[in-house]
């Protein structure tokens, strides 16, 4: 009875713990709340932002007030560990220098994991594959990181354009109408969001709104963004519309958008080719064809025993 009574305490725990947690996740992670921690939270560098998403004033600690004279303030200026940190969506320098010590320490963990652990002949040999890998690893990881974060951008550039143009021929600024975009992209694209808020983020402390889109396409590395940003530079030296240029770009950039989707739907009949091939044929085969070779070897057997 008292094993009973502890395993069902021990199951209606753990059931709560996981509800407990379980609401706790679902709750942060809604649509209002999303909203309201870009309202109200730090942004993505480091710094206190309003309500209109524009950064104030600086929240780093001391230490980091020291280290912030290093910070680069242009993607020309920064190293290569945080252009890809940036790429990512990780700004500052405390996510480069957490991403450097993962990347060397990383290997030391494993591969000194790898030496205390095996034995034999082969111990140096998985010592040396497990560094290996452990160095492998971070590069990989962020490479998805960045691959996703651009895929993001890019498939919500169209929208983006689409809500400029509202906002434009509703008589908002290029400014006003980058400012309100932001927050309404916040929900179904939190990156291309994140960008937008750094731009008005960088005009605001002083850049050229030329400068600040440039900074823009340097971050994302994505081509549609360096084709929205060479089209504007083109249309603010001869004074085009931007209306007119961003609804023709809007336009190039869904066609390209549902271009991708069609390739990606016609790629499904050879990628199917290896699932096919390892996993249904063999199955296939056996039921087929067991049956027949079971008899052929019985048939032989008996011609051989006589």
């Amino acid at each position: 009875m008292s094993l009973e009574l502890t395993l069902a305490a021990v199951f209606i725990s753990v059931a709560l713990a996981s509800g407990a947690l379980s609401t706790l996740v679902l709750t942060r992670n809604t649509a209002g709340r999303r909203r309201l921690r870009t309202l109200t939270d730090a942004g993505p560098a480091g710094l206190i932002v309003d309500r209109g998403g524009a950064a104030l004033t600086p929240s780093l600690a001391p230490a980091m007030q020291r280290l912030a004279r290093f910070i680069p303030t242009s993607p020309k200026d920064m190293s290569r560990v945080q252009k890809r940190m940036a790429g990512a969506g990780y700004h500052g320098l405390g996510p480069a220098v957490a991403f450097t010590a993962i990347r060397f320490g990383l290997p030391a963990v494993l591969g000194g994991g790898a030496l205390l652990l095996t034995h034999g002949p082969l111990k140096l040999v998985m010592a040396v594959l497990m560094g290996m890998l452990g160095y492998i690893i971070p590069g990989f990881v962020l490479s998805r990181l960045v691959a996703k974060r651009q895929k993001v951008i890019q498939n919500g550039l169209p929208d983006a354009l689409d809500l400029f143009i509202v906002c434009l021929e509703a008589g908002s600024s290029l400014d006003q109408a980058i400012l309100k975009t932001s927050q309404d992209l916040d929900v179904p694209y939190p990156p291309l969001a994140e960008e937008l808020r750094m731009i008005t983020t960088e005009m605001r402390a002083g850049k050229p709104r030329l400068e600040a889109f440039k900074n823009f396409a340097a971050r994302t590395a994505v081509d549609d963004v360096r084709a929205l940003v060479n089209m504007l530079v083109q249309a603010d030296r001869f004074g085009t519309s931007i209306s007119l240029a961003l609804r023709t770009h809007a336009d190039t950039a869904r066609t390209k958008r549902r271009q991708r989707a069609e390739e990606r739907a016609q790629k499904i009949g050879v990628k199917l080719v290896f699932p096919l091939a390892f996993c249904l044929f063999p199955a296939f085969y056996v039921v087929t064809l067991g049956s027949a070779v079971v008899k052929f070897v019985h048939f032989f057997s008996e011609q051989v025993l006589k």
